[in-house]
């Protein structure tokens, strides 16, 4: 099972203790203790043994493992579409794509959606005929 192989490090390391010092005053082999730490892992025995040792609760060597949230930043940028999508008969020619979108991606750009004019109604590019790009990329913090 899991366990929170920084706080026993953090507890032994109070204490002055050697990994062989812990392994004697807990009853584990060093070699248990040396996984313990460097893996995280545990047999419940050597949780018990550890907070018994340390004089703390067995929930308190428990692994809390901590979700990091993602945080984006968006922006859109409307790419000129010159024939328009009513060009009648004859299909229109396309952006082309590949360029806008590798430009943008070297600043860390991803695509996430675009609207063209049929699906952005009520947006000011519905007049234009131009497509509107959603693009977002991940804040580092």
């Amino acid at each position: 099972m899991k366990i929170n192989a920084q706080l026993v490090i953090k507890l032994r390391n109070n204490k002055a203790w050697s990994q062989e010092e812990l392994a004697i005053a807990s009853g584990l082999n060093l070699r248990t203790v040396q996984r313990i730490e460097n893996e995280a892992s545990a047999s419940l025995q050597s949780k018990k043994a550890l907070a018994s040792v340390f004089d703390i609760n067995i929930q308190d060597l428990d692994f809390e493992e901590l979700i990091k949230v993602k945080k984006y930043e968006y922006k859109t940028l409307e790419i000129e579409n010159k024939e328009g999508f009513l060009a009648g008969i004859k299909k229109p020619k396309l952006p082309d794509f590949v360029d806008i979108f590798n430009q943008q991606g070297e600043q860390g750009w991803q695509v996430v959606q675009i609207l063209t004019p049929e699906l952005a109604q009520g947006l000011w590019t519905a007049k234009t005929g131009n497509m509107v790009a959603l693009l977002q990329r991940e804040l580092v913090e």
